[in-house]
Formats: structure tokens, sequence, C-alpha cells
């Protein structure tokens, strides 16, 4: 390991005394990022994502999805994912909402009533199913966002994709989070990083932002379910595993 000069650890001091975020504020910045996209009618993104997770015997592995979305917020949702150990569809037209695993060609269709921040909630609480990047596409993603943050930082500019983006950090009882937001005319999310800190070795959960597009036309048609010839219709349980992480690698509790 190098050692760090005095210039380095007094650098390292006047970093962590928080002095450095005195010309910006995170929250608003946020904030700035949140309104903008919450007044986007549709917008669709393409993603990656990398999650880890922590073995019994305390190695930390990382699996990689990547996926796209498409959301009208007056129509539907629709989002894939696809990673090395599972394929899958969400469609949303406001009055039902459809699972679709490539894998085993089978459904499981719901009756949704309602917002797509119902379905998001709906999906989460009962069905432990995520929609990536729903916490930042939303509409009230500020207060959901915010909610038990106890500290903000503006770290200052980093660059994802080539793009200059504003580097801010936030932390909570549960876990550290950190979003790189760009910095130009249109402030939409690059980067999403949540670090556990109730998980020993500390595994975090990152969203990469490829693509967003808000100047976005859409159909009804767009978000409805067409089942692909010989697919069955099971309920949500009956469509086997469609985690990110495969089943048999952690235990329960052991991710972020």
């Amino acid at each position: 390991m190098r050692k760090r000069g005095m210039a380095g650890v007094a650098a390292l001091l006047l970093f962590t005394s928080g002095s450095y975020a005195q010309d910006h504020d995170a929250r608003a910045i946020l904030k700035g990022m949140t309104d903008y996209l919450s007044g986007q009618n549709a917008l669709s993104a393409r993603y990656d994502t990398d999650i880890e997770i922590i073995t019994t015997d305390l190695q930390k592995i990382q699996f990689t999805s990547s996926g796209e979305l498409t959301l009208d917020r007056k129509v539907g949702l629709r989002a894939s994912r696809t990673g090395g150990y599972s394929d899958v569809e969400l469609m949303f037209d406001g009055k039902s909402a459809t699972v679709y695993s490539h894998d085993s060609n089978s459904f499981a269709t719901v009756d949704a009533p309602g917002s797509v921040n119902d379905l998001v909630e709906r999906l989460r609480n009962d069905h432990s199913i995520e929609v990536p990047g729903a916490d930042l596409l939303l509409a009230g993603a500020y207060e959901k966002l915010t909610e038990d943050v106890v500290d903000a930082k503006y770290v200052g500019l980093g660059v994802i994709d080539g793009v200059e983006c504003d580097h801010l950090a936030f932390r909570n009882a549960e876990t550290d989070w950190q979003i790189w937001i760009d910095a130009g005319e249109h402030p939409v999310p690059r980067k999403y990083v949540i670090t556990s800190k109730t998980v020993a070795q500390a595994p975090q959960y990152t969203l990469r932002i490829k693509e967003l597009h808000t100047d976005l036309k859409t159909d009804a048609g767009a978000f409805e379910f067409k089942a692909p010839e010989g697919a069955s219709q099971v309920d949500v349980d009956g469509l086997g595993d469609i985690d990110e992480v495969p089943p048999g690698v952690v235990e329960e509790g052991d991710r972020p």
C-alpha cells in the first residue's frame, strides 16, 4: 500500500469534515432531478444493474443484468430484465399487470387497477418483485428517497459514460447511497449505488442508466401483454425463480 503524504491527509480530513460541500446543496440537486423526471409524461431507459451478495463462507459475489423500461404515467409501464439466471418482462396497462418468464414460457397476471406507483408498491410488498429504477422515476420520488436521510453531501463532479455529473452522497440508519446526476441541461440520473450497512462486508446494489429518453410518444398497445405461443398461465409463485441471484447462493438477509 502506498503511503499517503501530508497533503493527501489534509485533503482527506477536509473531505470528511463536510466543509467541501458548503457551496452546493445536495438535496436541492436531487429535488431538481426528481422534479424534472416527474414532469415527463413518458420516458424510456436502458440500464445495467449489479447486485452483490455475501456467501455463507463470506465471499462477495456480484451478479449483473441488463434491461429496458418504458413508462407512460397516464397509460402504463413495460420493463424487462435479462441476466445469466433469469429473463423476465413486466407489462402494466393501468388495469392489470403481467409478469412473463422467458425461461419457462409462463406468465402470471394480477388485477392491479390504479397508478404505476400503486403497482410498484403492490409488487414490492405482496410479491417481493422490484421494478428497476422505480425509486428514481416515479411520482413522489424525492419524498421517498429522503424520508429517512440523516446526512446529505455534495461530493463533487464525476464522469459517467463521458457525461459530467454531480455526485451526491446520502446516509440513513441502514444504508449509504450515492447518485450521479447529469450536470447539464437535463438533470437525469446516470448512476445509483446503495450500500448496505447492516450486512457484513457491506454489499452494494448498482443501477447504471445507459440511455434515458423523455421525448417519447406511446400508445396503449405498447403495454398490453400478448401471450407467446405455448405459454402457460400460472400464479405468481408458479413462475419459479425470477430473481437476479440464482437460488441457493446466498442466505436470506445477506444481500443489499
